[in-house]
């Protein structure tokens, strides 16, 4: 018998006829905390639902899972239920897919301890409180007879903690426990759940794409890829190499005591004090300079790139841009400004129209601007979806018949039609797994070092910043704390989001 907590050999796994994992084989240790990441499809999650008899219909499994030295690849659901809670935990990306929304928290960490301990009512409702105590949430006696709606995203990721370790199991098995959790919260989260594996003696399983939870979290780290496991190796990789400072910058965009503000006061009442979103920002961006602003939800970074494209006036200070004020000018002035200054967003699929192709996307702006020659515009689409490295047999595909990253790629070429100066990038890449976030990466590094433009780069990711970015400035409360090169400047804790 094994002496390894989980002991996975030669693990196959096809479904509706697809081999998606391929003979993976790998064993945690009593304790051992290892991250099993690789990019999307690599087969990471299938493997994890393999291990927690998860499996959808019509999938089919060879090769040898053990837990505690006992068989679950094939074993019958009632050998599961009796694993589960005892030997094994699972912590899902996201808790409603296992906290019912018609039963209290309290009762449903209460019912897992009287399956496993054979308590009675009482001492399980004892046992589930002082669970919900040990993972942090504030008046547990009281919040246990709360429903999950009323529970925060991270407050239901502690009860889903609370539930998976209240019975101590041998494993836990943690599927992108924190996807959906802004990244203050997801390191509270990440830290609690490290903590309970701790106190119980746990191995843990932990299935992520974050490259920072990686080195953070994790004793050993196994890549996969198209479902076969590639590589087996230590957290800790070389720091990203910092980029060198731009030589004689010449400011592209000056920022001066930027003001935002939001209306007070609930609806139908009478206004309160305006909530300032952004308090008296200041900062510059050099053409060829890269300067990343980052800081926890509801610092203001995303009102500050707002207010810097004018999609949201400023409530005071100025934009100063490529040599003109923009505060003041009005809407007709500003579209002649907007070709040289252009976003590019978060969602990759929903900055796109699923009616147009990729070809007719990066065409939009040509035609928006009154640039659109039929003569020569269409070799200049094809050029910006080659400048992105999209392959042209994709320019008629539209958005649902393409990746997340060719997605974005597909934004940027749109973005670059009207020949910027300045792109504003807020959080381009956090949709997208590691392998896709770091081609997007390259790619806008490329294009900067290509085309000279000046990249204001919102990101929580401090590790991705020291690799993109050559300055960094946090913002904490509507403030820039610290700013300086991106290989020195530290920021809090409390500052990351």
């Amino acid at each position: 018998m094994s002496k390894s907590i989980l002991d996975v050999s030669d693990l196959r796994v096809t479904v509706h006829g697809n081999e998606a994992v391929r003979g993976v084989s790998f064993a945690l240790e009593p304790g051992e905390r290892v991250a099993l990441v690789g990019a999307s499809g690599a087969g990471k999650s299938l493997t994890a639902k393999a291990i927690l008899g998860m499996l959808p219909a019509g999938s089919e499994t060879s090769g040898a899972a053990r837990i505690d030295g006992r068989e679950v690849l094939g074993a019958g659901r009632e050998v599961m239920r009796g694993l589960r809670g005892r030997s094994i935990g699972y912590v899902p990306q996201d808790a409603l897919t296992v906290l019912s929304p018609v039963h209290r928290v309290g009762d449903q960490i209460a019912a897992a301890v009287e399956s496993v301990q054979g308590l009675d009512r009482a001492a399980a409702r004892q046992a589930a409180v002082a669970a919900l105590d040990a993972v942090g949430i504030p008046e547990p006696e009281k919040r246990a007879d709360d429903y999950p709606h009323q529970f925060s995203g991270g407050m239901r990721q502690r009860a889903v903690i609370a539930m998976a370790t209240v019975n101590a199991p041998s494993l836990i098995v943690a599927d992108e426990p924190t996807t959906a959790l802004d990244v203050g919260t997801a390191h509270q989260v990440l830290d609690l759940l490290t903590e309970r594996c701790a106190a119980t003696g746990a191995a843990l399983l932990l299935i992520t794409h974050d490259r920072a939870v990686v080195q953070a979290y994790a004793d050993r780290v196994l890549t996969m890829r198209d479902g076969r496991r590639v590589e087996t190796r230590p957290p800790v990789e070389a720091a990203e190499k910092p980029r060198s400072p731009v030589a004689e910058p010449k400011p592209l965009l000056e920022v001066r005591d930027l003001v935002v503000e939001y209306p007070g006061g609930r609806r139908g009442l009478r206004r309160g004090r305006p909530h300032r979103a952004v308090d008296g920002v200041s900062f510059d961006i050099a053409a060829g300079e890269t300067l990343a602003l980052i800081g926890q939800s509801g610092s203001g970074k995303s009102s500050t790139a707002g207010a810097v494209l004018h999609l949201r006036r400023p409530s005071g200070g100025s934009v100063h841009f490529d040599g003109q004020e923009l505060t003041g000018l009005n809407e007709k002035a500003l579209r002649a400004v907007r070709p040289a200054m252009q976003p590019v967003l978060q969602d990759p699929y929903g900055s796109l129209s699923p009616r147009l192709t990729a070809a007719q996307a990066v065409a939009e702006p040509l035609r928006v601007q009154g640039k659109w020659n039929p003569e020569t515009s269409p070799a200049r689409v094809a050029e910006l979806l080659s400048m992105t490295g999209l392959d042209p047999e994709l320019a008629q595909r539209h958005p649902h018949e393409l990746s997340g990253g060719q997605c974005q790629r597909v934004n940027i070429a749109r973005a670059l039609a009207g020949e910027p100066k300045l792109l504003v990038l807020d959080e381009p890449t956090s949709a997208l797994d590691a392998d896709l976030r770091d081609g997007i990466l390259d790619l806008l590094i490329d294009l900067q070092e290509r085309l000279g433009l000046g990249y204001l780069f919102i990101c929580h990711d401090m590790g991705l910043v020291r690799g993109f970015a050559h300055r960094v400035a946090v913002m904490e409360s509507g403030r820039i704390t610290r700013t300086g090169p991106a290989a020195e400047v530290e920021p809090s804790t409390e500052a990351v989001s």
